[in-house]
């Protein structure tokens, strides 16, 4: 059955054309508000169709149906999955690392979508699979999961990561890495810091350090793929495990990187919400050892 969204429309947009409100303050991108006026009673109000010239006004109620959609075919396989949130719009995953967020030409079958696919298939669910956030294979964490595309469009770049890793080295102060990456020529796979790449910002605070290794809390501006293993690598502290980048696997079989917390503002309820991910078994000696617990390091 066909969901639907209730919008009243504050003072700020009284008197105003409706698609600046359904834009501005409901959220919806131009190619949704096009589907939506293609639907018999996508954009209502007071039991009417409301057109995008039509002007809307303070305390009026416009409801949105959003349409049913046909989900690509994924295979769902049965397995643990460590849901941290879910509600009708979002569903939040704990990956565990060596595990792909989609499923790709040698991986078809134990990918986190082919999990949340079971899952939701044994809830009576059917939506799109849609990261808003990818993680790497390798690496940990917190993945979330819009199940419908006004969900996915009003949380893009709306959700504020926080990172965990150990990298080689001593590190003392905290800092920022702003430098462009770009794929490197001889490789289809590993980035480095080039004139002519794409502008990537990384924020790193220190957690823990000795000579040997040491712990960071790191958040992003932008979302590059590798971004914070190119960025560490770069500054001369390639991340524990990280092979590809410099690093050694003598602490851990992977690099040490775990998406362990985020913080958004629900695009339905309005709602600020917290989630985090504990440190997996690989991870947590790294911290224990330092004397250093999830919490502290949030």
């Amino acid at each position: 059955m066909p969901e639907q969204l209730h919008f009243t429309v504050p003072a700020d947009y009284d008197q105003k054309q409706a698609k600046l409100f359904l834009k501005g303050y409901c959220g919806l991108s131009t190619r949704m508000i096009t589907s939506l006026k293609r639907e018999t009673e996508g954009i209502v109000s007071n039991g009417k169709i409301l057109r995008t010239v039509d002007t809307v006004r303070a305390g009026q109620v416009v409801t949105i149906t959003l349409p049913e959609e046909e989900s690509p075919y994924i295979e769902p396989t049965e397995g643990e999955l460590a849901v941290v949130f879910e509600d009708s719009h979002l569903l939040i995953a704990d990956k565990p690392p060596f595990m792909p967020v989609h499923p790709v030409k040698q991986y078809q079958t134990d990918t986190l979508a082919n999990r949340v696919a079971a899952y939701s298939l044994n809830r009576g669910e059917r939506y799109v699979f849609r990261a808003v956030n990818r993680l790497d294979r390798n690496t940990s964490g917190l993945v979330m999961i819009a199940k419908d595309r006004f969900t996915v469009n009003r949380l893009k770049n709306r959700v504020h990561k926080t990172y965990l890793a150990a990298v080689h080295g001593e590190m003392t102060q905290d800092g920022t890495v702003s430098a462009p990456i770009g794929l490197h020529e001889d490789s289809k796979i590993v980035r480095h810091v080039a004139a002519e790449g794409a502008p990537a910002v990384t924020h790193y605070a220190v957690i823990y350090s000795d000579k040997e290794y040491s712990l960071l809390r790191l958040w992003l501006e932008t979302g590059k793929t590798h971004q914070i293993r190119c960025h560490m690598s770069h500054l001369g502290h390639p991340l524990l495990g990280d092979d590809l980048y410099g690093g050694t696997r003598e602490k851990i079989n992977r690099h040490a990187l775990h998406c362990a917390e985020m913080r958004f503002r629900h695009p339905v309820t309005g709602e600020d919400i917290t989630v985090q991910a504990a440190l997996p078994q690989d991870m947590a000696p790294l911290f224990v050892a330092a004397g250093r617990s999830i919490q502290e390091c949030s």
